[in-house]
């Protein structure tokens, strides 16, 4: 079969020939416009396909790049923000706990309130003879506690009567003959700053039945530290106020019977007190007459213990008269009389009755 075309069908061929190869060249043109353009108009500068994948990996990575740091930035600052806040926060807590809780006041003699009486306007809770307890070896002849000064205080006994002697070259608290118990002054004494150390707060007033001289008795109380905590009045002036003790830290007071200043510290009682009788052997007979010192004096010392028909100390009649409202009674009857209420309430056998709960309710607690 012959496959060549006929004349005109040549020349038809020919012009279908043309037009194909043209179509093809603008085919071709266009394919290289558009290599020479790029995919989205931006010239490219001829690059190969490879250069082209090269250059658009890297624009890549330099955007995630910038986008890694724009993100870490944000984070930094995020961070820095919280710290900031945190900050805030913390110092605005510290601020509120400051503006909360603050200083606070400290308590005289139990109580706040009581920092702005003065030393005699204040009842104290006292015990008589009070060195001379069961528990540190004393008879049952003379003595007038259970236990010894120590957990005396601890149980909110604050006035203290206390008998001194002169026995081997020591100060010793007896009471009667010392063969029939004694302790050392020196230690009750060293007792007596513990717990002032331990209770800033709190006052106490010893008086002596004193037998031993102010220079005797002055080496005890530079032996324990005592004297640092002694408190000195000035004749005819005014007591300070619990507060002004407690920030001076003069919170013992100490008295004696026979004895007086010098030193200053060490006053004589009935120079700046009085009492009621003492000794009764019947609670009919307890009395708020005055005994030793003066009425027009400042400090008023209430003897409130009946001793037995033969004159010693007794746990019955302890219970009798240390019961709350006999005692709260007698202690009224005597502010009553005197219109001054007693500055120490002193009793046999304090833990067998409520000397101190009467002491609360005359300081009116």
């Amino acid at each position: 079969m012959d496959c060549l075309p006929s004349g005109s069908a040549r020349v038809t061929a020919s012009v279908l020939t043309s037009l194909l190869w043209g179509v093809a060249s603008l085919s071709a043109c266009a394919d290289d416009g558009g290599a020479e353009a790029g995919v989205d108009g931006t010239d490219t500068g001829g690059a190969t396909d490879d250069e082209l994948g090269e250059t658009a990996a890297d624009s890549s990575s330099e955007s995630g790049s910038d986008e890694s740091e724009s993100e870490s930035g944000s984070d930094s600052e995020s961070d820095s923000s919280s710290e900031t806040s945190e900050d805030d926060t913390d110092g605005m807590d510290d601020m509120g706990d400051d503006t909360e809780t603050g200083p606070q006041p400290i308590a005289c003699a139990g109580h706040v309130e009581l920092c702005a009486r003065r030393f005699d306007e204040v009842v104290f809770p006292a015990s008589h003879n009070s060195h001379a307890a069961s528990s540190e070896g004393f008879t049952l002849f003379n003595t007038n506690q259970s236990v010894g000064v120590a957990e005396q205080l601890q149980a909110g006994i604050r006035g203290l009567l206390m008998d001194t002697y002169f026995e081997g070259g020591e100060v010793v608290l007896c009471h009667g003959p010392c063969g029939l118990g004694s302790t050392n002054h020196a230690e009750v004494l060293g007792d007596i700053v513990d717990f002032l150390d331990a209770n800033p707060g709190e006052l106490i007033t010893i008086i002596y039945e004193d037998g031993v001289s102010p220079e005797q008795l002055g080496v005890d109380f530079e032996s324990t530290g005592a004297i640092a905590r002694v408190y000195a009045h000035e004749p005819g002036q005014p007591w300070p106020t619990l507060g002004e003790m407690v920030e001076a830290d003069t919170r013992l007071v100490i008295t004696a019977e026979q004895g007086g200043p010098p030193p200053a510290w060490h006053h004589n009682i009935w120079e700046i007190g009085w009492d009621t009788p003492y000794g009764p052997t019947s609670a009919d007979d307890l009395s708020c007459a005055l005994n030793r010192g003066s009425a027009d004096n400042d400090l008023f010392l209430v003897n409130h213990w009946v001793n037995n028909a033969f004159g010693l100390p007794s746990t019955e009649n302890a219970d009798e008269v240390n019961e709350y409202s006999f005692l709260l009674a007698r202690a009224q009857e005597c502010e009553a009389m005197w219109d001054h209420a007693p500055n120490l309430l002193a009793v046999d056998f304090y833990s067998r009755g409520d000397v101190v709960a009467v002491a609360e309710t005359l300081n009116g607690f």
